[in-house]
């Protein structure tokens, strides 16, 4: 295998130090292959170049590398976290690769962090009476944040729980503010009704310090402090409000008892349970915050069986040893060190394999406190284990059913227009819709499908202006000649320099080109330079088909590639037909085929992200063409008085431009602005 790479490289590798540090590898392109550590770089590097991999996924990523790049660092525990911090930032193509999603949602109860210091000399009610809030975004320490939480529903839920026991409020601060009457949620015992002076400041602040000691977990003390009160009302003959926290006591026993995960000896703990099968693998994340069962999250990671098989070849682990448990390992330790890297990790980790202890010392040097991991718990520790790997198995279950049956609808779809079906996860679809409302706020949709998915972060969307209002026909035409007409010319281009390359001699003519590296589904996926789809589908029948061989034929582009999904008979689904532009016969696919799930599945899609779109245009449209944060000089600070002056958008959309000016800190010459724009 070394003698497949330059002399220069092999030098490069001979002349490593013997020291901890971290190595990447670079193809041709400069693309980045690997990112691994050693704790000693010379002997790691050196077993890369030393054998004849062959065919194999390890094979292929040695045989592409031509460049390397190297960090000396002081400890092994520094090539961890600058190794991980790495594949996050970079993701490189043969490692084990965890989407870096840190948007969890938290419950978000405003302004305690200083309200309650100085509550007696609060300028503004709807800050003496701080609120409830499902949060997702940088925090402010201003307010007091719980979680995080795995979902937003589990947010709701707990928004819902306090709101039964305590009664906080969840209001705007502009509705708060501009109440005359308590809303339905009073009415429904939902909320104390602060904002028309139900409770004092005193015993709202009660609650709120009552709901964060629940939220982290303190029960047993929120039940003590209620029951004390209940009973000094009672002794002072006060049955009314006794009554009422004998109310709150009852809703919050309740809550308890249907929590069955609930615990009082663990704060804060998450649980983690892998699982692999099949070449995938799943991390199922529970989360317990506050003594409380908030629920769970899988996590499906990229690339396992290529990084599985760099690590096999260099694994110290004996032979005979499972090598499914060698790759779960694996993905639980990597999964850790990409999760927990500058987040927050809780003290306790629960795990389904034993997780190094040099992982966790590095964690904890990074994050300033020690982190502690569990294997093989016991009590309700193991409880929560259990489910978190059944949760595990049932994810990934449903994981390679659904990938299994998309793979089945492309090959169908492939085999149905007699597409090439060798390189299937190259396959791109890209699939045009057009929506309006009577000719109003024109939009135009453009999805595309590769890879045996939607690819939602490659969709694009297209005002269309100059037109007929309505007519579909010019909407479509703008939108495939915006869409086609710079990849055709880039196409154009490449052919030409091609041509004058090949009728030009060179010194070098006689020299064997340069061996391209083999395509792989990644690098397909993510192509260099432009590229037109294998297949583009046009909502619409012969018209709209027309419309698009006309632009096709213009730009030079192969008309074989386009294809419109005519409704059939009643426009029923599943009777659709596929209309050629290059003169085939209609084809009706049947009502069960998977090719046309296929492609009702991508027409679908498009038709949704069109209308979306064209409802957020008429929205904008009809509200003065822009929002108040779009216009100039109008900052967080006006735009909130607005708001609080006049009750909303409408409001102020509705307000004269001298109504306007009255407005602290908006000018003549501003309130005028503000009109204009929103007229």
């Amino acid at each position: 295998m070394s003698e497949a790479h330059s002399e220069q490289l092999l030098s490069e590798v001979a002349a490593l130090p013997a020291l901890p540090g971290v190595y990447r590898y670079f193809d041709a392109q400069g693309q980045l292959l690997y990112v691994g550590k050693a704790r000693n770089l010379k002997k790691r590097v050196s077993s890369y170049f030393q054998k004849d991999h062959g065919g194999t996924r390890i094979g292929h990523m040695v045989g592409r590398i031509v460049r390397m790049e190297t960090t000396v660092v002081r400890s092994e525990a520094e090539a961890l976290l600058l190794e991980n911090n790495l594949i996050k930032t970079l993701q490189p193509r043969f490692n084990i690769l965890f989407r870096d999603d840190k948007s969890y949602p938290y419950l978000k109860i405003t302004g305690t962090r200083e309200t309650f210091r100085t509550a007696a000399r609060l300028p503004s009610p709807s800050v003496a009476f701080p609120r409830m809030a499902y949060y997702r975004g940088v925090v402010d320490r201003r307010h007091s944040y719980y979680g995080p939480y795995p979902s937003a529903w589990a947010v709701k839920e707990s928004i819902t729980l306090l709101q039964k026991v305590f009664k906080l409020r969840t209001c705007e601060d502009t509705v708060f503010t501009n109440r005359t009457r308590p809303c339905l949620l009073y009415q429904i015992k939902r909320c104390s009704g602060p904002c028309v002076d139900h409770i004092t400041t005193e015993d709202y602040a009660r609650d709120v310090q009552d709901a964060e000691r629940f939220l982290r977990g303190e029960t047993q003390t929120v039940l003590q402090g209620l029951e004390q009160r209940m009973l000094a009302h009672s002794e002072r003959l006060e049955f009314e409000q006794a009554a009422e926290i004998r109310n709150q006591i009852s809703a919050l026993s309740r809550v308890l008892h249907q929590q069955s995960m609930d615990t009082t000896t663990d704060q804060d703990v998450d649980v983690l349970a892998v699982r692999v099968q099949g070449g995938r693998a799943c991390v199922n994340l529970a989360m317990v915050r506050g003594g409380r069962h908030l629920g769970d999250r899988p996590y499906f990671p990229a690339h396992v069986d290529d990084a599985s098989a760099i690590e096999d070849l260099l694994s110290e682990a004996p032979a005979a040893s499972d090598p499914v448990e060698r790759t779960a390992l694996r993905v639980l330790e990597a999964f850790i060190a990409q999760h927990y890297i500058g987040t927050a990790v809780p003290t306790v980790l629960v795990t389904s394999h034993a997780v190094s202890r040099e992982l966790l010392d590095a964690l904890g040097e990074q994050l300033g406190t020690k982190v502690n991991a569990v294997h093989n718990p016991r009590e309700h520790r193991r409880v929560w284990l259990e489910l978190a790997q059944k949760n595990a198995d049932i994810a990934l279950a449903r994981l390679l059913a659904e990938e299994g049956s998309q793979q089945a609808r492309t090959r169908a779809l492939a085999d149905a227009l007699h597409l090439p079906d060798d390189q299937l996860e190259a396959l791109r679809i890209e699939c045009f819709d057009i929506s309006h409302t009577a000719g109003e706020s024109t939009q135009a949709s453009c999805v595309v499908f590769e890879g045996h998915k939607m690819q939602n972060s490659q969709y694009r969307r297209y005002k269309i202006e100059g037109i007929t209002p309505g007519d579909d026909y010019a909407a479509m035409r703008q939108v495939l000649q915006r869409r086609y007409g710079r990849i055709a010319q880039a196409l154009r281009a490449e052919a030409g320099e091609a041509v004058e390359a090949a009728a030009v001699p060179t010194e070098d003519d006689d020299a064997p080109a340069e061996a391209a590296p083999e395509p792989t589904p990644d690098t397909a996926a993510a192509p260099t330079g432009p590229r037109m789809p294998d297949l583009v589908l046009i909502d619409g029948g012969k018209g709209q088909v027309g419309v698009a061989r006309e632009v096709f034929a213009q730009l030079d582009l192969d008309l074989a590639s386009i294809v419109g999904v005519e409704k059939g008979q009643g426009r029923k689904v599943g009777l659709e037909e596929l209309v050629f532009a290059d003169g085939r016969a209609k084809v009706y696919l049947g009502h069960d085929s998977a090719a046309l799930m296929l492609v009702a599945q991508i027409r679908d899609e498009a038709h949704r992200f069109a209308i979306t779109g064209m409802r957020a245009q008429r929205a904008k449209v009809r509200t003065g063409g822009s929002r108040l944060e779009d216009i100039p000089g109008v900052g967080p600070k006006k735009r909130a008085r607005l708001l609080q002056r006049f009750g909303g958008v409408r409001g102020v959309a509705s307000a004269s431009v001298e109504d306007l000016a009255t407005v602290e800190g908006i000018s003549p010459e501003l309130a005028d602005a503000i009109y204009r724009a929103l007229h």
